[in-house]
């Protein structure tokens, strides 16, 4: 029986209930998983609820945290709720300016960060911002009072009994990227977030058994709503990962089942496993392109309705003499994928469904908690984002697009589509249709099966001086398939004709050079000519299907990778184009006279 919650306290009450002796979250702590029970977990909720209620948390109070994925996060979360309060993430590298706006335009009461370094540069905010009471670390001895662990302590003391909690009430603000401007706090509900996590008992197949390796920011609509508040409803484990560059190593010690990710974690994926092919001998390399040929005519024939007898041998051979060797990088397990934040190349999600893997690309937005659609068993089209969840609609606005396609702007309507930004109600208006639906800014269409395929922003898209649109993330994110491709900036507004930056892959380039016998660092290696025509007939080769006027007719190397930390992409991994053209103006400019 699919189960339907109420919020999010009821949905952790059922799971603690259900599922109390089987693993809950996991961290890795002096090199072993120390793993927590559903009833351990809820009684940790428990304490941190009554100490939160002695710093004088009640209903709609905020608690904030800039903290990574782990089972402090996830419990000051669920005390939060569980108190009607309103709880606020945020990212540790983000900039104490953008700390400080959020806290302040939150009206956070209790701070909670992760580590002494952290605390040692806030500890003294609540003396000098109004409405901030209160700084707790988790990184503090427990005999420190401003430690996680006192907090823990003073609440098994002191325990508070949970709120009664209205579906409609605001459980909390998730800051928006700001690839515009300064962050907007988007308000979600309990029913918001709970909508998205009953339509995912209808068409997500997981259970119990099922464990993850939890490396999407939590702060991140997409990582909280999948990677937390779903699968602790299903009883899944989750083992929150040490970081990114470690992930490998955590996939071989936990063996997870699922996982939820972005597009660049694929991307690399699939950089990966062509660059270890790249390298083996002419027997393993010619193996594992028949492999791939293989699953590609078989995916044609399925498609059909039909099976190969002959496809479907040679699947069973490829599957155990190839690509299981693959999957064991990951632990051996790994059954499904999730894909979200961002558009997945059609190429990279037959990549990892060919070595089995089964990729569910889906859309969303902070603004709708986030999912809107979503593939799922039985209903997949590999280059769509699936169809709209259980009680979400999809409407398509044409007008809003000047060319002769079929796209229009992307409206959602349904349980999940967020109350409004917070102090902003002109703001909540420009994107808020008069019968409810949200408008998202991102570009797509529907197809006769109610497929949704997302073609872009409507505020990135531009014209050429010919009059043709274009519209560029779809663009680059095609180029950087190319091993020699790292990232690529692309603009051509009110010009005649596209430009772009290339960032090479540093470890592809210097491995050509040293075939070469060339000696030099990256930065000397990308202005050498014969580099430039290699990323010149990359661009090319992989650009074969653009229309023409989408084609880069000049583009510049850089050596600078576009970062969080250097301000160029969003902490969810977006391109911040505004950032890329006040840095790289000039020489864009020059590509053009």
């Amino acid at each position: 029986m699919i189960e339907k919650y109420h919020d999010l306290v009821d949905m952790l009450r059922h799971s603690v209930t259900k599922y109390g002796p089987r693993n809950a979250l996991a961290e890795k702590k002096a090199g072993r998983w120390e793993w927590i029970t559903y009833e351990e977990f809820g009684e940790m909720v428990e304490a941190c609820r009554g100490g939160l209620a002695g710093k004088g948390i009640k209903k709609g109070d905020v608690v904030a945290i800039t903290a990574p994925n782990s089972i402090a996060w996830a419990v000051s979360a669920y005390a939060t709720y569980g108190l009607g309060g309103r709880f606020v993430p945020m990212y540790e590298h983000q900039l104490e300016s953008e700390w400080k706006f959020i806290i302040d335009d939150s009206d956070t009461k209790v701070l909670v960060v992760s580590t002494r370094e952290i605390y040692n540069k806030v500890k003294d905010w609540p003396d000098e911002m109004d409405g901030l009471e209160e700084v707790i670390c988790v990184g503090l001895p427990s005999d420190d009072e401003a430690s996680f662990e006192f907090l823990l302590e003073q609440g098994r003391s002191e325990p508070k009994d949970i709120e009664s909690i209205d579906p409609d009430d605001i459980c909390g603000f998730i800051y928006t990227s700001g690839t515009t401007g300064k962050p907007k706090g988007v308000l979600l509900s309990h029913k918001n977030f709970i909508s998205n996590v009953n339509a995912g008992h209808e068409v997500f197949p997981m259970d119990p058994d099922d464990v993850t390796v939890s490396f999407l920011p939590w702060a991140h609509s997409f990582g909280q709503t999948v990677d937390l508040h779903l699968l602790l409803s299903m009883g899944a484990g989750i083992a929150t990962a040490e970081s990114v560059p470690k992930l490998v190593d955590n996939f071989g010690e936990v063996r997870p089942t699922v996982m939820v990710s972005v597009p660049r974690i694929f991307n690399k994926i699939y950089d990966g496993v062509n660059k270890k092919m790249d390298e083996s001998g002419f027997i393993k390399k010619t193996m594992f392109h028949a492999a791939m040929e293989n699953e590609k005519k078989r995916r044609e024939v399925l498609s059909q309705g039909k099976v190969s007898t002959i496809l479907e041998m040679k699947h069973k051979f490829y599957d155990q003499v190839v690509f299981k060797k693959i999957r064991a990088r990951f632990g051996g397990r790994l059954r499904f994928a999730f894909s979200g934040g961002a558009a997945l190349s059609p190429d990279i999600a037959e990549f990892i469904d060919s070595i089995g893997i089964m990729v569910f690309e889906g859309y969303g937005l902070t603004e709708t908690s986030p999912v809107v659609a979503a593939n799922y068993r039985g209903n997949r089209k590999i280059g769509s984002v699936g169809k709209p969840l259980p009680n979400v609609r999809v409407e398509i606005d044409t007008s809003v697009v000047e060319d002769d396609s079929d796209d229009g702007e992307i409206i959602v309507y349904g349980p999940n589509v967020m109350k409004g930004y917070h102090n902003l109600p002109e703001e909540t208006a420009a994107v808020m249709t008069e019968d409810g639906g949200f408008r998202t800014g991102d570009r797509g269409h529907l197809d006769e099966d109610n497929y949704l395929y997302i073609t872009g922003r409507i505020k990135e898209q531009y014209k050429l001086t010919n009059g043709k649109y274009v519209v560029p993330a779809p663009l680059e994110e095609t180029l950087q398939l190319s091993p020699f491709i790292m990232q690529v900036f692309i603009d051509g507004t009110n010009k005649p004709f596209n430009v772009a930056l290339v960032v090479p892959n540093q470890d592809k380039l210097e491995s050509w050079a040293k075939e070469k016998k060339i000696d030099e660092d990256f930065s000397s290696l990308i202005k050498r000519p014969e580099v430039k025509e290699i990323i010149k007939s990359e661009l090319d080769k992989h650009s074969k299907d653009f229309k023409g006027y989408e084609r880069i007719k000049k583009f510049e190397l850089i050596s600078e990778e576009f970062t969080t930390e250097n301000g160029m992409l969003t902490p969810t991994l977006k391109l911040k184009r505004r950032k890329v053209l006040d840095k790289y103006g000039d020489l864009l400019e020059s590509l053009w006279s």
